[in-house]
């Protein structure tokens, strides 16, 4: 089936953000409509200070939109409270930093167990999960180390298999390899390429034309507005 056909499970619908600094007003994103399909791949794209980040954290229900709407995984986000919005995240939403966000105390094991904790799963249930998410990203071997001890690729990957821990549809990705060595990135993002083929959505933010030209669809961003086109198209009206 293609992408199109199905309800999107991103829709952004007239979305604006405007932050105070100071006695000055600045735009983040102004009038932003998009949809991305299930089981996409996706890249966003754009300079620093673009508003990349902003629509990552509207998406995620971090951030709330001063005008318009946003729906994910077919709830509107951005008019629920902050208790609806946790218990929201838990089950429909893994998201990969690119600093990895581990907790340092914690062992590889522990940081992939916390998020089911949190959400009360069985412990039996969610050790033997935890164990075959880190065999997932080639891990097994490294269970039971601090993330002081692991690379930072192999950090990236506890922290993968973390995102993936509640087995949620959509995982968002702020540049993932952007802390990593060019041939580390590239094994990181071949595995996040890979999640879409279970049914998984993924939205990452790159600044790397090559990897964005292997997504299904690219979201150019610049000076706050989207326009959402296909990998090699290019486009000057605002996505709508």
């Amino acid at each position: 089936m293609n992408l199109d056909d199905l309800p999107p499970i991103i829709e952004l619908r007239n979305v604006s953000r405007r932050y105070n600094q100071g006695e000055a007003e600045v735009t983040a994103l102004e009038n932003v409509s998009l949809t991305v399909a299930p089981g996409a791949f996706v890249a966003v794209v754009g300079p620093s200070g673009s508003g990349k980040s902003t629509l990552l954290s509207l998406i995620s229900g971090i951030d709330r939109p001063n005008s318009g709407e946003v729906w994910v995984t077919g709830r509107r986000i951005d008019t629920l409270s902050e208790n609806q919005l946790a218990r929201w995240r838990r089950q429909s939403l893994g998201i990969v930093f690119q600093f990895f966000q581990l907790l340092p105390t914690l062992t590889a094991l522990e940081n992939v167990l916390l998020p089911m904790e949190l959400r009360g799963l069985n412990a039996r249930v969610a050790r033997a999960r935890a164990y075959a998410l880190l065999a997932q990203v080639g891990l097994a071997n490294r269970a039971g180390h601090l993330p002081s001890e692991l690379s930072g690729g192999e950090q990236q990957r506890v922290a993968i298999a973390r995102a993936l821990a509640n087995d949620p549809p959509l995982i968002l990705a702020d540049e993932p390899t952007g802390n990593l060595d060019q041939a580390t990135g590239a094994g990181i993002f071949d595995l996040l390429a890979t999640l879409p083929a279970s049914g998984k959505t993924v939205v990452f933010v790159t600044h790397d034309p090559h990897l964005a030209q292997r997504a299904h669809q690219v979201i150019p961003v610049q000076s706050g507005r989207v326009m959402a086109t296909l990998p090699g198209q290019t486009s000057s009206t605002p996505a709508s």
